[in-house]
């Protein structure tokens, strides 16, 4: 399984998403502001590979900065890491953990806090592929044998650290012994489906079958598929999810043909500050990747483009959330909290 993100002693490595999979090819970022450049342009994505990434990216500032700057140059570093992506919670996440262990380290030697930075990216980093597999744990029962999946963008390995939060889920039943087949839509308008989880599951020998997003409401009535299972950006309190645009009218089309709806995602992508969905930022995109693929134009030029990268899925459409510490259910207000404070449990049942 290819690392998504990889710290080394020349930088922060990565595999370059927008080449696969015509290409695999590698970029090496030297600096904070590469890895953030990285992030915004999409070379990495995924919700918890962004947090792993900024997270390498403030250790690989802090490292380069001179110690007689540091202090002065730390909260620049990780605004501009925080400036790359509004939607994905992980990414302010990652950030305030390492902002908090900075503070703690107040009056240690340059070379002390390098260290601690440096360690602490890496333990988010093993720590993101222990919580993958502990959701595909989770999520693997809910997965029927020999029915079809349909999932929507990409939350595999290369949205994460390794290993993938709904393709994780997917994979663990794989594992298991289940008879799995994969729907992915193609995931318009960057391809996500069609570049990146057709690649990933035909690199993993889990048999895929490329669809266009407008054919999912055919499948969904075909009676082949036994459950939809996305990924997640940010998550709110009552458990509306924002993920990558065209989630929501998957969850409607499930809910009118009895399939049931799975989000797969960590703790870190609850967001329980906010009450609702209504109040996640969502963010837009250029408009170029709607009127061009791969730089070919498609669209009149100087046609208007709105372009939003996510949008919102209501909790009603919502069956379950997968988490590592278990599977949260309706009515996710009571949920989420608790599966938030509790320990590695089988299910939260309010």
């Amino acid at each position: 399984m290819v690392e998504t993100v990889k710290w080394t002693p020349e930088g922060v490595v990565m595999i370059d998403q927008t080449k696969l999979p015509r290409t695999v090819e590698f970029v090496t970022c030297r600096t904070y502001e590469e890895v953030a450049d990285a992030i915004r342009t999409m070379v990495v994505r995924g919700a918890p590979a962004i947090g792993v990434a900024a997270a390498m990216g403030v250790a690989l500032g802090v490292v380069r900065t001179p110690a007689e700057l540091l202090e002065r140059e730390f909260p620049k570093i990780c605004a501009t890491l925080a400036a790359t992506r509004p939607t994905a919670v992980n990414l302010f996440w990652a950030i305030d953990r390492m902002k908090r262990l900075y503070e703690s380290l107040r009056g240690a030697s340059a070379e002390r806090v390098r260290e601690a930075l440096v360690a602490e990216a890496l333990r988010i980093y093993e720590e993101d592929i222990a919580v993958n597999r502990a959701i595909g744990a989770h999520g693997a029962p809910l997965v029927p044998d020999g029915r079809s999946v349909l999932t929507h963008c990409n939350a595999g390995a290369l949205a994460t650290a390794g290993y993938g939060t709904a393709l994780g889920v997917i994979r663990a039943a794989a594992e298991a012994g289940k008879r799995v087949h994969v729907f992915a839509d193609e995931t318009r308008p960057f391809l996500q489906g069609a570049r990146l989880t057709a690649w990933e599951l035909m690199q993993d020998g889990i048999p895929v079958t490329l669809i266009t997003d407008n054919m999912a409401g055919h499948f969904l009535k075909s009676g082949r598929i036994g459950c939809v299972i996305v990924g997640a950006d940010r998550i709110a309190r009552n458990g509306d999810t924002a993920n990558k645009i065209g989630t929501y009218p998957v969850a409607v089309l499930a809910r009118e043909n009895n399939v049931p709806f799975y989000v797969a995602a960590p703790i870190s992508t609850l967001d329980l500050t906010l009450a609702s969905g209504d109040l996640i930022p969502i963010e837009e995109r250029p408009a170029a990747e709607v009127t061009h693929v791969f730089g070919v134009p498609l669209a009149p030029e100087g046609v208007a483009v709105e372009n939003p990268a996510f949008d919102v899925t209501p909790a009603r459409y919502i069956t379950a959330i997968i988490t590592e510490r278990g599977v949260a259910r309706p009515p996710f207000e009571e949920s989420l909290p608790a599966l938030a404070a509790a320990p590695q449990t089988e299910e939260v049942r309010p």
